[in-house]
């Protein structure tokens, strides 16, 4: 695919735009990495003019872009970029002044559709009927995609009738995530590893995503959402299915995607008869993160609700690679840290050759966030004469990527999913198919909830959930790596 020479950003006066989209942008530009002629048209309900919205972009970059990256004319040469329309999504005449302010889409045109779900049909229509939706655009989904695999076949559907799956790109911004990618790098870049990464060398695998925030003037989209559908349904099982997946022939859009898919059907289903010993959930009460009192969330809602803020799973992928080895997924809100984190844990040595002393277990710990790190754990022998046998400690290898690239800014995931977007590679982008096998399985845990009457378990703010969770993994011997 050639490069569009226009993008089109739906909800651009929003939060996501101003903290995300367009510093984003601007960091592109700054490096010289967009295209010279590329215009950048934004658009929302607000009644800005161009000058309006240049000065809203140039307040979220005083904000969220560091002064000395702001220096020379980088910031004029930015703004100068950007255009407005005003435009009501669901008023389908309005589209026709939209078309008009975009102007020519032969040089190809990229629209990142960020708005409430509700609006995604109409707006496809008016793209379409507008003339917007030609054979030279792309377009790119930000969630939510749906609530369950209904709603979500019915988005793709509305979003099929005028864009081919091959000019559909879904946003899940962690596969943005520089870690994300090194996670593949890392597994099929060394030969240290792939040998081992399987059910022979491999005891059971973490992921967790933890926030320690809560509602944060969310109350009205998250309390029909719940962290499950929240968190686990996309970023979580993106991060599974790239830790599971088998070796892409290629690294490409349909190579790697294929895998992932794969990994995803494979997923054994957390149904009615399984849900009660497979999965937690909970909900946080009162209690005290980073030091200061928070209240809990039916507090911070206003009202009591059955919406969970904590998820805790045992899954397994039924393949032959991963065969009998557990993946415990964890999320919540008001725990005690923020951090997202892949934890894989190999087996130990068959046996042990130093009498008494303890061996761990090698560990490869995989951070997203805050910052990124990949550690590997292993034993070594202490300093000393060792009179009466060697004795040994675990010791990381730590690989901070700050550190080791210190010369290379690090960038907003945004960045190279809009940059990839503009340039038409949607590899790191989320597939229909992907999508709806997500959903499958978890709109079987749902049900398994509602079919055996599961409601959330309370638990303290600033706590790693309910007690439940520690007892998912300790029957089998394994402890959360906190």
């Amino acid at each position: 695919m050639t490069a569009s020479f226009t993008l089109l950003l739906f909800g651009a006066t929003g939060d996501l735009s101003r903290r995300m989209l367009l510093p984003s942008l601007f960091g592109l530009d700054a490096d010289g990495l967009l295209p010279e002629q590329l215009r950048i048209v934004g658009t929302a309900r607000s009644t800005l003019d161009a000058a309006g919205f240049r000065g809203i972009a140039g307040e979220a970059l005083e904000r969220f872009v560091e002064p000395e990256r702001r220096g020379g004319d980088k910031v004029v040469r930015f703004l100068d970029r950007l255009a407005y329309v005003p435009l009501d999504a669901s008023e389908p005449a309005a589209y026709g002044t939209l078309a008009q302010a975009v102007g020519d889409t032969r040089g190809g045109l990229s629209i990142f559709l960020s708005t409430a779900p509700s609006l995604f049909e109409p707006t496809i229509a008016g793209l379409s009927a507008s003339g917007l939706a030609c054979s030279s655009t792309r377009l790119a989904l930000e969630k939510p995609l749906g609530t369950d695999l209904a709603s979500s076949r019915a988005v793709n559907d509305a979003v099929a009738s005028a864009f081919p799956e091959e000019r559909t790109f879904r946003i899940d911004h962690y596969l943005g995530k520089e870690t994300v990618q090194n996670l593949i790098a890392l597994r099929f870049g060394n030969a240290l590893f792939e040998p081992l990464w399987n059910a022979s060398g491999i005891s059971h695998v973490q992921i967790t995503v933890a926030e320690t925030v809560g509602l944060e003037g969310r109350a009205g989209y998250y309390d029909g959402v719940g962290a499950l559908r929240d968190m686990l349904q996309n970023h979580m099982l993106q991060l599974l299915a790239l830790v599971a997946m088998e070796p892409p022939s290629r690294f490409d859009a349909t190579s790697v995607r294929d895998e992932k898919v794969k990994v995803l059907r494979s997923l054994r289903p957390i149904d009615r008869a399984s849900v009660a010993s497979h999965s937690v959930t909970g909900q946080y009460g009162a209690g005290a993160v980073g030091g200061q009192p928070v209240p809990g969330y039916a507090d911070e809602l206003g009202r009591a609700s059955d919406t969970e803020t904590f998820v805790a799973l045992k899954a397994h992928v039924d393949n032959w690679r991963w065969k009998g080895v557990p993946f415990y997924l964890r999320t919540g809100k008001r725990l005690p840290a923020r951090c997202s984190e892949i934890v894989v844990q190999f087996k130990a040595v068959p046996h042990s050759i130093f009498g008494d002393a303890q061996l761990s277990a090698n560990r490869l710990v995989i951070r997203l966030q805050p910052e990124e790190n990949i550690r590997l754990l292993m034993m070594a022998k202490q300093p000393g004469l060792d009179r009466e046998g060697l004795r040994l400690r675990e010791v990381p290898l730590d690989l901070g990527l700050a550190n080791a690239f210190a010369d290379v800014r690090r960038r907003i995931a945004y960045e190279r999913l809009l940059l990839d977007l503009i340039e038409g590679d949607p590899t790191l982008f989320v597939r229909r198919d992907e999508v709806e096998a997500q959903w499958a399985w978890i709109d079987a845990i749902r049900d398994g909830w509602a079919a055996t009457g599961m409601t959330p378990k309370p638990y303290g703010a600033g706590s790693w959930g309910p007690s439940a969770a520690i007892g998912l993994t300790e029957r089998d011997g394994v402890s959360w790596h906190d």
